[in-house]
């Protein structure tokens, strides 16, 4: 094939190339999650309510919905938002990561607190099985330990990589018994009182 013919064909496929590229980046999914990086009340809300719209609910190529970025960010006002507009509590990304998951990673307790005000489930696993109680025994943190034991977060779920619950992470720990406290005392304060009869 002659050189004038092979650069005929470059230039075919750039040119079918560059519609499916700018395509990509005009989309309205693509468009809504450009506004949430930026900050953009207005148009974030002109894409959601479009008719039949889910931008709410789009992920981009790494499976991050609006909220991943407003949690990695630890924006309260933009998750309340966000929640506020339909968006999904429990999305998970590629990694299987929740909203609720990446909290417990990074340490943003009001967030934490807000997604499971909003529906998101305590025990939800990502790819590797982890739960966010996990990760915040992983991460030592105490204020997200308690958080998720009061809220229902189940101790003794073992993760896939290790076989490991968020209980054996902690009696590992030089802060375990700290964390294992916490974990009892909110099992503790769930349990149904008893209340015995009169003896016969």
């Amino acid at each position: 094939m002659s050189k004038r013919r092979l650069g005929v064909g470059a230039l075919l496929l750039m040119s079918l190339a560059v519609p499916a590229a700018a395509q990509v980046s005009t989309s309205p999914g693509y468009s809504f999650l450009q506004a949430v990086r930026e900050r953009d009340g207005g148009k974030v809300t002109e894409l959601i309510e479009q008719p039949g719209s889910n931008v709410v609910n789009y992920r981009d190529d790494r499976g991050d919905a609006g909220l991943h970025l407003v949690v990695g960010q630890r924006d309260l006002t933009w998750l309340r938002f966000l929640l506020g507009k339909g968006a999904d509590a429990n999305i998970a990304n590629r990694a299987g990561d929740t909203p609720l998951i990446l909290a417990s990673r990074i340490g943003f307790a009001e967030g934490a607190d807000l997604l499971l005000a909003r529906g998101a489930e305590v025990d939800r696993t990502n790819r590797r099985g982890e739960t966010a109680l996990i990760i915040a025994v992983q991460q030592r943190n105490l204020p997200l330990v308690r958080l998720l034991a009061e809220r229902g977060a189940n101790s003794n779920k073992t993760d896939n990589a290790t076989g490991r619950s968020a209980r054996d992470y902690a009696k590992m720990d030089s802060r375990g018994p700290e964390m294992l406290r916490l974990m009892d005392a909110a099992k503790a304060a769930k349990k149904p009182l008893t209340i015995a009869g009169p003896k016969l």
